[in-house]
């Protein structure tokens, strides 16, 4: 028994010495794309925010760092993208969107959206407030408060406290609601990616999946569209104004 519990504290101690040595490992990576960063090598910094990428898995602050060298670069579309992954991640984030911006103000393709109805697009940009995790966490807390208004009101002597809890108890259970149906919907959308950005300097966009299809127009580098069909090595594509067309799928990336 004493050499089985001496084991197990061993294996203990080396999973935990792991766990500290790539959180240092990893920290000390981007202290050095930083400094790479910092120092306007930036064709460095890229090249050690991919790699963290690549080792750590996906991270909204890498995505906006790489995205921010790239940007130093002018390399529009590798700007754009990782931006766009960035607040895919973290969609609340006001600097990922700034940068966003900016970036999109060098791209050829100035696309007006599609006009929507408000109440559309203020649920949206609602959304669009939070991350799943984010969403997630709001509902379980509003549900415990759900709780705590049940309670008091079955089990309250005043009259006034039975409404605050009735009242409140439908206030927590709309937000509950809209947090399930929110966090849904972000975990929907970075489950099955269907937006993407083009990542050729120029593409023309053909009436059908193949070379010898009709023109139709020309995207540049940048742009963001909506992966509608596929067929083989061609997408269906739409824009933000709605227009729709064909492409090879090696021209883009998905977001």
């Amino acid at each position: 028994m004493k050499r089985y519990n001496y084991i197990t504290k061993l294996i203990l101690l080396l999973l935990i010495q792991l766990v500290v040595t790539g959180v240092y490992a990893q920290q000390s990576v981007l202290d050095e794309a930083e400094a790479a960063y910092r120092s306007e090598d930036y064709k460095k910094a890229v090249e050690l925010y991919e790699g963290l990428l690549k080792t750590e898995g996906e991270s909204a602050e890498v995505y906006y760092n790489l995205g921010n060298a790239y940007y130093k670069e002018n390399k529009v579309a590798p700007a754009i993208l990782n931006y766009e992954r960035a607040l895919r991640l973290d969609p609340g984030d006001k600097d990922i969107r700034f940068n966003l911006q900016l970036a999109r103000q060098k791209s050829v393709d100035k696309i007006e959206p599609m006009d929507h109805f408000f109440l559309s697009d203020w649920f949206h940009s609602l959304q669009q407030s939070g991350s799943a995790n984010s969403w997630g966490t709001i509902g379980i807390v509003c549900f415990i408060l759900f709780i705590g208004c049940l309670l008091l009101f079955f089990f309250s002597k005043w009259i006034r406290l039975k409404k605050i809890g009735f009242y409140f108890g439908l206030l927590f259970i709309l937000i509950i609601v809209f947090a399930n149906i929110f966090a849904y919907k972000q975990k929907e959308e970075m489950i099955n990616r269907k937006i993407a950005i083009i990542y050729t300097p120029t593409v023309t966009l053909k009436s059908s999946p193949d070379a010898s299809g009709n023109d139709l127009f020309i995207l540049h580098e940048g742009t963001k569209v909506n992966i509608k069909n596929r067929l083989g090595e061609w997408s269906e594509i739409e824009t933000e104004d709605g227009s729709v067309g064909w492409m090879p799928n090696k021209d883009f990336e998905i977001i």
